[in-house]
């Protein structure tokens, strides 16, 4: 199994862009489909498909104007606090025990102005390829709605056609296979998207509480960095504890850091169990080894896309090896009725 996904990454690794387009189009089509199905009941297909992707495309822009609006209103004062926050915590630094002398902050200041001026080019530069790459990134999502738009239309046919290509020998297997594959894949994805979720509304209400500033847009980052098993909550939390170690003080600091643990054992002993039965079990091991492995393989990406791998292709071992008999596959044909 290992062989099978680093050659599989070193693969995509060629094509990374595309991969990650076909990747994120299939996570959309696994969130979409289920809206489009339910339109579908009362209006055309196609209808029913532009309906569901135009809705995602107001929800998503909805709340990032939202989170662009809380963070603008809320600029001046952070600001404010930050700059307090980071007195405090120099002082305290150079009260005891630390005892360290009053200038080293300023030293350190000025080093950093100097490092910025002398590699302004470089900065410059860096600024950029980051406009290159944020062209890259842009490129990549509406690919990836294009072909979420497909997948979602018709991507049982598509895939019905695929199997069709091949020799007839392998067209039954390969047609169960993909509709194992797939089951695994949305529920996977619909299972951490409910993590997720479940997640940002835990850190956002707690934050508030706590009188964190910029809970929103915190809770929304422990969204997205729940898509990464394992690493990506307690490291969304750590920023948020270093937000309110600088704005609110230690004591908050520390509220956020028992927040952190707290979570992390809601996550690890409730919610991810409960995903990954809505999936294929895998031990905590092997989701811990495919999260370690896909980051060296291909960095924030391999990461994220791991986990959900090594479950479609166990799900589809133990399909083709017949594990779960001859029944389980006739269920799966009757449940899916495609490959998507």
């Amino acid at each position: 199994m290992g062989i099978v996904v680093q050659a599989l990454f070193s693969v995509l690794g060629q094509f990374h862009r595309i991969a990650v387009a076909v990747f994120l189009g299939l996570v959309l089509t696994a969130v979409l489909r289920p809206v489009a199905d339910l339109f579908a009941r009362f209006v055309p297909r196609l209808l029913a498909v532009a309906g569901a992707v135009i809705g995602g495309i107001v929800l998503v822009l909805g709340v990032l104007a939202l989170v662009g609006e809380i963070v603008a209103d809320q600029r001046a004062g952070l600001q404010r606090e930050f700059v307090a926050g980071i007195d405090r915590i120099e002082r305290r630094l150079e009260d005891p025990p630390f005892r360290l002398p009053a200038n080293v902050f300023d030293d350190l200041q000025s080093r950093i102005g100097k490092l910025l001026s002398s590699h302004r080019s470089t900065l410059i530069s860096e600024a950029v390829s980051g406009a290159s790459r944020l062209l890259e990134v842009l490129t990549v999502l509406a690919l990836a709605l294009f072909c979420a738009v497909f997948f979602t239309h018709s991507g049982d046919r598509q895939w019905q056609w695929l199997c069709d290509q091949l020799p007839p020998a392998a067209r039954q297997r390969s047609t169960v296979a993909g509709q194992a594959a797939w089951r695994t894949f949305t529920g996977y994805t619909r299972g951490i998207l409910l993590v997720a979720g479940t997640n940002a509304i835990l850190v956002g209400i707690a934050l508030s509480i706590l009188g964190v500033p910029l809970a929103m847009p915190l809770a929304l980052l422990e969204f997205v960095a729940a898509f990464v098993p394992l690493i990506g909550s307690p490291i969304a939390l750590a920023v948020a504890a270093v937000v309110a170690l600088a704005t609110k003080g230690p004591l908050i600091a520390l509220l956020v850091v028992a927040l952190i643990v707290i979570i992390g054992q809601i996550e690890g002993h409730v919610l991810h169990p409960v995903v990954m039965s809505w999936a294929v079990r895998l031990h905590p091991v092997v989701v811990a080894l495919a999260v370690v492995g896909g980051a060296v393989a291909a960095g924030v990406i391999g990461a994220v896309v791991a986990v959900p791998l090594v479950a479609v292709l166990w799900s589809v071992c133990q399909t083709l090896r017949g594990r779960s008999g001859d029944a389980a596959g006739r269920e799966v044909v009757r449940a899916e009725g495609g490959g998507f």
